[in-house]
């Protein structure tokens, strides 16, 4: 059935792979990863493993021999050179590989701060794979002072790991609020309450001017003027697709590799899946960085690859844990015009955007029942009336047969 070869050994690539060889693929398979160990979950790199509550082994997403016994072959440690759509081969080790379908998985990469204001300093750290996580676990003594860059999930996970350690942290966010692009205020509320009462000095509407140092961080200029001594920095402002290889290779670029709802790219036999690609979605496109649409996504097109000829169905979903907080999001709430707040204890509490009448999305925290319900409620494409969802006599799950 040919070669499949499939470019980025993380969550989509192991799943792309592993769904080839479940689906009854006989052909010949390639997972090719820059990183020097096999496929393994990012999420608990920046909570349990950074707090040494994960072991290394723990982080692999399966173990290693699983990949030779079902007849993959797992080239690690080896980047990509270029890709050739015309000739169907990719440069490898100064090699042409030949290809029949090649799979791009070679997700997302974090936005680093400028060096001219200090970002290439010894010290400035981001946090997307294992090395930067390595490299950073050392400086996370008691007692040291850390600046977080960026109030979005991944600067508060982080922020809640320093702070549980004894670190002595300020986080600071130059728009009017934490999470601001990505929840509502009241999600806002919720975690900068969190967070301060662990003592986390968070600093809104606030940018960074510049990082300080010969060669290593000694503090940190803000736009405000003040001037912070720090030990080291953790940079958290977001992260874009990795489209570097494709782009090279001409393949049509759109917030990310473009694809159609099959997972096709631009180029006749090169489909895409995960954090890299963006896709039809609800008459527009959308990029998802997310570990669920990772997996769907990647299994998807492998079916597609041996001719299931299935659109993607996206179903957005994505967590975050924070202290002994665990945030489940359903849906994406983009356009919402009205937030319901439903407590259902002292522990728990979820709020639940609506656009006009249409359930779009359920930010739960510490509410595994209400995200379960909510988001099925968004897949079956029900809207409970706001009222009731409100009011927490309701039986959530009888708007399910509502």
């Amino acid at each position: 059935m040919g070669h499949v070869i499939v470019i980025g050994a993380g969550q989509a690539g192991s799943s792309c792979v592993a769904k080839l060889r479940n689906s009854g693929f006989d052909g010949q398979v390639t997972l090719i990863g820059a990183e020097p160990v096999p496929p393994y979950q990012r999420p608990p790199l920046s909570k349990a493993y950074l707090l040494g509550d994960m072991s290394l082994e723990r982080l692999f997403l399966r173990p290693e021999s699983f990949y030779g016994d079902l007849d993959i072959e797992l080239m690690l440690g080896t980047p990509v050179e270029s890709i050739d759509t015309a000739s169907q081969t990719i440069r490898i080790n100064g090699d042409d590989m030949a290809y029949d379908d090649l799979v791009l998985t070679t997700g997302s990469v974090p936005r680093r701060l400028p060096a001219s204001i200090g970002g290439a300093l010894d010290g400035v750290h981001v946090v997307r794979d294992l090395a930067d996580v390595d490299a950073m676990a050392p400086r996370f003594g008691a007692g040291k002072k850390v600046l977080i860059v960026g109030g979005g999930y991944i600067g508060l996970e982080a922020a809640s790991v320093a702070a549980k350690l004894g670190l002595n942290v300020t986080l600071v966010e130059m728009g009017d609020r934490i999470l601001q692009r990505v929840a509502a205020p009241q999600t806002s509320d919720f975690f900068r309450n969190l967070h301060k009462s662990h003592g986390v000095d968070i600093r809104e509407g606030i940018g960074l001017e510049r990082l300080v140092g010969d060669t290593r961080v000694t503090a940190a200029r803000l736009s405000d003027g003040t001037e912070l001594p720090v030990d080291f920095v953790i940079v958290g402002v977001g992260i874009g697709p990795g489209i570097d290889l494709a782009q090279a290779a001409g393949i049509e670029i759109e917030n990310g590799i473009k694809t159609d709802s099959h997972g096709r790219t631009s180029a006749p036999h090169v489909w895409a899946a995960g954090d890299c690609t963006s896709f039809p979605y609800r008459g527009g496109r959308i990029r998802l960085e997310s570990v669920p649409n990772a997996i769907d996504q990647a299994e998807c097109v492998a079916e597609n690859i041996m001719g299931a000829n299935k659109d993607y169905q996206a179903k957005p979903w994505f967590w975050s844990d924070q202290y002994d907080v665990k945030l489940q999001i359903a849906g994406l709430n983009t356009g919402y015009d009205r937030v319901i707040t439903r407590r259902t204890d002292e522990d728990s509490i979820a709020f639940w955007y609506y656009k006009g009448a249409e359930l779009l999305a359920v930010d739960a925290m510490n509410d595994p029942r209400g995200f379960m319900i909510g988001r099925r409620l968004i897949e079956a494409g029900k809207s409970p009336a706001p009222e009731l969802v409100e009011n927490p006599d309701t039986d959530l799950k009888a708007l399910l047969k509502a």
